[in-house]
């Protein structure tokens, strides 16, 4: 009779989870997954990234058809109408067409996926609803919930004040929608909506949005989301929010103190950031706790200070990013089969899927000058051959280089394939590329591609077409 009964236990079926159960059991490990929701994939799949993305590139298609920017290359649309129904009918088959997927993937990879959610009993042993399993090797990647703001209630149900898995279902299109928070899943969700017709003001506590973002990149955006209508109201606080009937009232105050003012909208999403689950694990039990973050800690290889207990994704350290987690799932199952599991944390991009895109990967210009001297390389798409003929020409792309050494510690781009494009860079850079390898580097013509080619030319101060 064997020891335990699998040797691997993944808690959490989100990007983490699922991609370290599968791939433990391509490593020919018996691995089980302990999930609550009704749906494999956690989140991102769920409630995040996947269906978020289908409503992006929904109301682009939208306000292309009903904004007239068709109509200079010849394609003219009258009569076109918004049917939101249909929308969130599309993206619900999105989501259940890639759940589905995972759980067939399980199947075929043998992973036996227990329903419930885990509570650790002792350093091996986890109940997972009414049944309790043993693992030689357990794997936290429970993920993150999103951050409460404090004076402000969510009630996804009501849809007045939401947090973002509410945003995602909005029944009508709001006629004002206030965003809290001026990051990533704000921003994003902000466009969607201001598409599809809303007034949108977004209140962000810090002096700019994207915090953490490049500083010139961080300007250039919120250049271009003026520019599209939306209102930020940054270095302000929300302190109190109310809600009569449809109606939410919200208090703000300068971030440095002031005067207090109200704001009132039919639709406020809470979006300041989020925070790992780690409630109801029982990590106590199993000689574990949190830290200071509320995340677990891990030394390199993702071992806990408990031995046979490891942790992922979103609930250790590092950006809460679906590929981040992914990426450290592979690892951790070739650590815990005795191989070597690699993930660069240098070289992680970040994506905004806004109208353009915002990407990067590496150091910011503000934290490459803090190790030392650097050059920075810059090339508008305003004079790049292919965004002009698309009359797609916001944005540019930034090379930032070690000036000894030439090696590329950063890229930027802010266009309308950034989330595409760093995938260049970010290749270029795991394998330590320098700016004068990327400039030499033929780029196929015409292509948006062919800036990051000229903004590595211009690190050497040689662009050609500026």
């Amino acid at each position: 009779m064997a020891e335990y009964d699998f040797d691997v236990l993944v808690i959490g079926a989100g990007p983490g989870g699922y991609v370290a159960a599968i791939r433990a059991a391509q490593l020919g490990l018996k691995t089980a997954c302990a999930e609550g929701r009704e749906t494999l994939g956690g989140t991102c799949l769920n409630v995040g990234c996947i269906p978020s993305k289908a409503l992006l590139h929904a109301s682009e298609l939208y306000e292309e058809a009903t904004g007239g920017h068709l109509a200079k290359f010849g394609v003219e649309i009258q009569g076109a109408s918004l049917n939101l129904d249909q929308m969130h009918a599309e993206k619900k088959k999105a989501v259940g067409e890639l759940t589905g997927g995972i759980e067939y993937l399980f199947k075929k990879n043998k992973v036996e996926w227990l329903k419930g959610y885990a509570s650790f009993e002792n350093d091996h042993s986890v109940k997972v609803g009414d049944r309790t399993v043993t693992a030689r090797d357990i794997v936290i990647a429970t993920g993150s919930s999103v951050t409460p703001l404090p004076g402000v209630q969510v009630d996804n149900d009501a849809a007045v004040i939401v947090d973002s898995t509410g945003a995602l279902a909005l029944p009508k299109v709001p006629e004002h929608l206030v965003v809290i928070g001026g990051g990533v899943i704000g921003l994003e969700l902000g466009s969607v909506w201001r598409r599809l017709g809303a007034k949108v003001t977004v209140v962000e506590y810090a002096d700019q949005i994207l915090p953490g973002f490049d500083g010139e990149v961080r300007k250039e955006s919120a250049k271009l989301f003026k520019k599209q209508g939306m209102d930020l109201k940054t270095a302000t606080k929300v302190t109190a929010a109310s809600v009569d009937g449809g109606t939410a009232t919200l208090t703000l105050e300068p971030a440095a103190g002031g005067e207090a003012t109200t704001l009132t909208a039919d639709a406020v999403l809470v979006s300041i950031g989020r925070r790992a689950n780690t409630e109801g694990l029982a990590l106590d039990k199993a000689g574990l706790s949190v830290n200071q973050r509320g995340q677990v800690d891990i030394d390199e290889e993702f071992r806990t200070k408990v031995d046979g207990i490891w942790a992922i994704g979103d609930v250790v350290h590092g950006p809460m990013l679906a590929h981040k987690a992914e990426d450290e799932g592979v690892a951790v199952a070739e650590f815990i089969a005795g191989q070597t599991g690699i993930v660069n944390h240098d070289v992680i991009p970040s994506v905004v899927y806004t109208m353009p895109e915002i990407a990067g990967v590496g150091l910011t210009e503000e934290a490459a000058k803090e190790r030392g001297e650097v050059k920075v390389g810059k090339f508008p798409f305003v004079a790049n051959s292919r965004a002009k003929t698309n009359r797609d020409t916001d944005g540019f792309v930034k090379v930032i280089a070690d000036a000894k050494t030439d090696r590329v510690v950063g890229v930027w781009i802010v266009s309308s394939l950034a989330g595409t494009m760093i995938a260049q860079a970010a290749q270029a850079m795991e394998f330590g590329a320098t700016s004068e390898d990327i400039a030499y580097t033929c780029h196929a013509h015409p292509t948006h591609a062919e800036a990051l080619k000229e903004a590595a030319m211009a690190v050497q101060g040689k662009p050609i077409h500026i």
